[in-house]
């Protein structure tokens, strides 16, 4: 019997992330922060990590610097362990001058670096998605059934079939067909895999398990085919033996800034969806040795609170507030995700504005990046869904506003829709 020894966990870093935009103007989507503290990228490695897969690499491209810096001074195993976590970054050779065109062309790209490990399985999971999961199940899965790929599937309900691939399982587990997002009623009837009839389908949650050397040839032999959802896998449905594992647990998709947004308010509700305290499966991130927080004379409820914070005699409501976020006197916080700030300002500043909230300012609806600064008496409030504007400073994507990082909101500053 195999064992986690002989699988790589390869995670699809190089992600430009445009949906996301301006989360991800200066960094790659996995780098994007979450949970006041995390980053994307940790949610898959701490899964390998808790799913004793010790050989991680993660594949890089776009505004790959804040990822690498992230995952280097994270990552690091003593030396008497023999796991690794390792970069494999886009780069120019003498076999290929072209950068990553796709997920499956990534891997392509690197099959060098693959073999060299000479892991017989390859695990390869996405760098944007927010679940937990026990991937050794998968692997006994994928070697009880002598698969050669394992593809993970979840429950799909009617009104959610067109935005999945959808997968036809048999009752032996083996997935015999697939469309990509079928639109029409009676092509996705072809499709019921299950007898719920409320989530007849099965979709594909972008996770796959190869044997190595399958993943090699098809990879190969079909040189022209750069993602595994839209092109690999259905190929191989046609020559391999390809089975479907059940995931039937919390699952999202980070992939615009709405989902971005709904999903960590959800982590600031009474019964958040997703457990970050769950002591058999922690989530990894940068220890940064901050402080305690300090609350002062404020009024706090539904409140997902990072260390380093400083909160003065202000009201903050159904909001997450991330590492080191600086509220002052008179602020109020609404149904908004404050990132917090990378450092703490110096006593002497180069900037009349401090860090973080301002004095009198409302806060509502918004997205404030990291190390934004809103000077005294700012107003931001959501704007009606489906609303898109680009502005030098702010930006509002369907009806949420968001601050890029680094950025300075003048005192007295209104962003909000005209009265």
């Amino acid at each position: 019997m195999p064992t986690l020894n002989d699988v790589l966990g390869l995670i699809m870093g190089g992600g430009r992330g445009s949906r996301l935009y301006p989360l991800t103007k200066m960094r790659s989507k996995p780098a994007v922060p979450i949970a006041g503290k995390y980053r994307l990228i940790d949610i898959p490695i701490s899964n390998c990590i808790n799913s004793n897969i010790h050989r991680i690499a993660i594949l890089t491209q776009f505004n790959s610097v804040s990822l690498h810096r992230h995952i280097s001074n994270t990552y690091n195993f003593d030396a008497f362990h023999t796991g690794w976590v390792q970069i494999l970054a886009a780069e120019q050779t003498m076999e290929s001058a072209s950068w990553y065109q796709g997920t499956a062309d990534a891997v392509r790209k690197q099959l060098f670096e693959i073999q060299a490990t000479d892991a017989e399985y390859v695990l390869i999971l996405a760098g944007d998605h927010l679940y937990r999961m026990d991937y050794a199940k998968m692997a006994e899965f994928h070697w009880e059934h002598d698969a050669d790929i394992t593809v993970a599937v979840q429950p799909v309900a009617k009104d959610d079939a067109p935005r999945f691939g959808l997968l036809k399982r048999e009752s032996d587990g083996h997935i015999s067909s697939f469309a990509e997002k079928p639109k029409d009623p009676k092509i996705q009837e072809k499709f019921v895999s299950r007898d719920d009839p409320e989530r007849p389908f099965l979709g594909s949650m972008g996770i796959y398990m190869f044997n190595t050397q399958v993943l090699i040839d098809l990879l190969k032999y079909h040189p022209t085919q750069d993602d595994f959802g839209g092109d690999i896998i259905p190929e191989a449905i046609r020559s391999h033996e390809v089975y479907g594992f059940d995931f039937d647990d919390y699952w999202e998709d980070i992939g615009t800034i709405r989902s971005f947004y709904e999903t960590n308010l959800k982590l600031a509700d009474t019964e958040p969806p997703f457990n970050f305290y769950a002591a058999d499966a922690p989530i990894y991130t940068h220890a940064r040795f901050l402080p305690g927080s300090v609350v002062e004379d404020s009024e706090m409820k539904n409140v997902l609170l990072a260390e380093g914070c400083q909160i003065r005699k202000a009201e903050v409501k159904h909001s997450v507030l991330g590492v080191r976020s600086q509220i002052s006197a008179g602020a109020c916080i609404k149904d908004s995700i404050l990132m917090g700030a990378d450092y703490f300002d110096a006593e002497t500043t180069l900037h009349d504005i401090p860090l973080g909230i301002g004095p009198d300012c409302h806060v509502e609806g918004a997205i404030l990046d990291k190390n934004v600064r809103l000077g005294k008496g700012v107003v931001i409030k959501p704007f009606p869904r489906g609303t898109e504007l680009d502005r030098d400073t702010w930006f509002v994507r369907d009806g949420i506003v968001v601050i890029p990082k680094s950025t300075t909101i003048p005192a007295g500053t209104r962003i909000a829709p005209k009265e």
